[in-house]
């Protein structure tokens, strides 16, 4: 037991309450048990703790929430901010982590099933995929492994490819603080393919929510998943995304992550295991933050087996007062021989006050590799800006050009051209000319 924390965090005794309540009702499974004692021995994290010495969240865990959540409808406007125009999709709709199961865009095509994880968590065939225990050192999966409740399970039949993205819109309301733990679990079965692409938004005002997410994937033989974030969360939002990727052999995943000004704090633990050969990851993350936003990427790409390749790239834009972390680890087993991993991480801080750690890191315990990374942190190249402004643009323009220009390397690589487009509509939304001076 925490006791220090259990004394001096409101929301530590309410986490205990909630899981020998939830134990009263039905008995829990063993990977719940095993989550909530490993939570009870790291408890939340402090910058003590490694992952998190540039990361303090003792300000946020201040304020007190209530851990129930019920079923409400959709707020019309959030559900108008969220929506990307011109994208033929099939649209799911959660609200604080709750599908209604209802599904836009047309009937989902055979091939694929979509369940509420309330509805399934018990029965054969489903129960495996949240049978987890090792959460290492991760204090908020391990949290949410003992206290979810809900969230989406979904399945694509091998050999079926699906033919247009699923839009999944997160949307997160209350009239009162609130912590919401999603658990979703999405597997690709041999040689399937899925693009999946992920919007969150809050409501703005005085309430605080907390929003601690878990997502395990796991893509089999030949499986490709395409998978876009985009980060949007309000203030007063306290969001906290844990994603672990299981490969198997011939696998392809590629991530995208945006984060954009708003909410107060952005953690994304992302986590890429390459568990057979010849395996393919690419991930790519973009963060513009602004006022006082603290935004940190941590990413672990790891490598087990032989004949796999790995790309990343991230890149910040740092405006106000704002905190940017990048922590990114490539790490290579000994068994792991023929293995190329490339990472990188640039950054544009355009404010004196703005502040960004980078520490991008290689752990290689095998001999015949191809591996580098690589830091980058600057602000407007002089030369840019007078070629710019030579030919008429004004300063604040030419600077909100190399800021659209900076980015664009990130987006560029997205393969539905209206969510990029969005996204290029809203980076440029959140860079009008009196911030970028």
């Amino acid at each position: 037991m925490n006791a220090l924390q259990e004394q001096t965090i409101p929301l530590y005794g309410k986490i205990v309450d909630k899981y020998h309540e939830l134990s009263a009702k039905d008995k829990p499974q063993l990977a719940r048990q095993s989550a909530f004692h490993k939570f009870q021995l790291l408890g939340f994290p402090t910058i003590r703790h490694e992952d998190w010495k540039y990361t303090n969240i003792t300000r946020f865990l201040k304020d007190e929430y209530a851990l129930e959540t019920s079923v409400v409808a959709p707020p019309a406007q959030l559900l108008a901010k969220a929506a990307i125009p011109g994208l033929d999709c099939y649209q799911l709709i959660l609200v604080n982590g709750i599908w209604d199961g209802k599904i836009a865009g047309s009937p989902l095509p055979k091939g694929i099933e979509i369940h509420r994880v309330k509805d399934v968590l018990n029965k054969p065939g489903f129960a495996e995929y949240f049978a987890n225990e090792n959460w290492g050192n991760l204090h908020f999966a391990a949290l949410n492994a003992a206290l979810y409740t809900d969230g989406l399970f979904i399945r694509v039949s091998a050999n079926v490819a699906i033919d247009k993205p699923l839009h999944i819109v997160h949307l997160y309301t209350s009239d009162h603080n609130l912590l919401v733990q999603p658990r979703h679990a999405w597997i690709v079965d041999r040689n399937a393919e899925l693009s999946i692409i992920e919007t969150t938004q809050s409501m703005s005002g005085e309430t605080k929510i907390w929003v601690n997410g878990l997502t395990e994937i796991f893509l089999n033989g030949d499986a490709k998943l395409d998978h876009v974030h985009l980060q949007t969360a309000s203030g007063g939002t306290r969001l906290v995304q844990q994603t672990a990727v299981h490969q198997k052999k011939q696998s392809l995943y590629n991530n995208y992550t945006f984060t954009l000004p708003g909410a107060d704090l952005v953690r994304n633990d992302l986590q890429a295991r390459l568990e057979e050969d010849h395996t393919e990851t690419h991930l790519y993350g973009l963060y513009l933050t602004a006022g006082d936003q603290l935004v940190d990427n941590h990413t672990l790409v790891d490598h087990q087996r032989p004949h796999c390749f790995s790309n990343e790239h991230y890149k910040g834009v740092l405006l106000g007062q704002s905190t940017g972390v990048f922590n990114g680890k490539v790490y290579v087993h000994r068994a792991a021989q023929k293995t190329n991993a490339f990472q990188q991480n640039n950054n544009l801080v355009i404010s004196k006050k703005a502040t960004i750690d980078s520490k991008p890191e290689l752990e290689i315990f095998a001999d015949d590799v191809k591996c580098s990374h690589g830091s980058t942190v600057g602000q407007f190249s002089e030369d840019a800006l007078f070629y710019l402004r030579a030919r008429g643009i004004g300063e604040a323009a030419a600077k909100a050009l190399l800021i659209n220009a900076f980015a664009f390397d990130v987006t560029d690589k997205l393969k539905h051209a209206a969510v990029a487009e969005f996204i290029n509509q809203q980076i440029s939304h959140h860079i009008p000319v009196n911030h970028a001076g």
